[in-house]
């Protein structure tokens, strides 16, 4: 399993999927928002969460086809249902990788960006623990949604469409830890219902995953 994580890291890398697409989008939605409502830092701070949680999401769903499509071209995937290694297996250590290569970049320059935005200092650290529970529901429904659709020609926009009903539990309560934080009120519920997502995704989703790619390479 550790070695085909390794595999698909470099894969990921080397597609153009990795580090720097999801950043380079995240940087340009968190320029673009002060230059198209103003610099009013009063303004900037109350849709500071939201920018940031939606930059997130939109920066995942970036590499979500690229997450099989690799695999199916040239053969892999159908190697990869076949061998000894349960599918369900497979489809983790993908969406593992996602995360690893798109996700926690986000997280680890999120603060940095929210200077941008001018975030109060008190929502720093929720900023980095929502997003840190929270990407990798993100990962994880992505790599479902690119599992529904391998194969497919031009499945991108289907992808997306297939996704971003199922990131929205997880926009609205990371948006809403990260402004409750930085507003200094309890952030205990919010953090609990993002936590319980990311949970139940990761427990769930791999297994309808791998029945999606078994269904596709009948």
């Amino acid at each position: 399993m550790i070695a085909l994580l390794l595999r698909d890291l470099r894969l990921a890398i080397r597609a153009g999927g990795g580090f720097g697409l999801g950043l380079a989008f995240f940087l340009i939605v968190t320029v673009l928002v002060p230059l198209g409502v103003g610099p009013e830092g009063g303004m900037l701070s109350r849709i500071a969460p939201g920018i940031l949680w939606v930059g997130a999401l939109l920066a995942c769903l970036l590499s979500l086809d690229r997450i099989f499509a690799l695999d199916h071209e040239d053969g892999s995937l159908d190697l990869l249902a076949t061998a000894p290694l349960p599918l369900e297996a497979v489809v983790t250590m993908k969406a593992a990788a996602h995360w690893i290569t798109t996700g926690l970049p986000l997280v680890l320059a999120a603060p940095v960006l929210g200077l941008l935005l001018n975030l109060p200092w008190p929502g720093y650290p929720w900023l980095l623990v929502s997003l840190g529970v929270g990407t990798p529901a993100l990962s994880v429904i992505g790599t479902f949604g690119a599992a529904l659709t391998v194969g497919l020609r031009r499945g991108g926009l289907l992808l997306s469409l297939l996704v971003l009903p199922l990131y929205v539990p997880t926009l609205i309560f990371g948006a809403e830890t990260l402004r409750r934080g930085a507003e200094g009120l309890s952030v205990a519920t919010p953090l609990l219902m993002l936590g319980g997502i990311t949970a139940g995704a990761v427990a769930l989703l791999p297994f309808a995953s791998a029945a999606a790619i078994r269904v596709n390479l009948r």
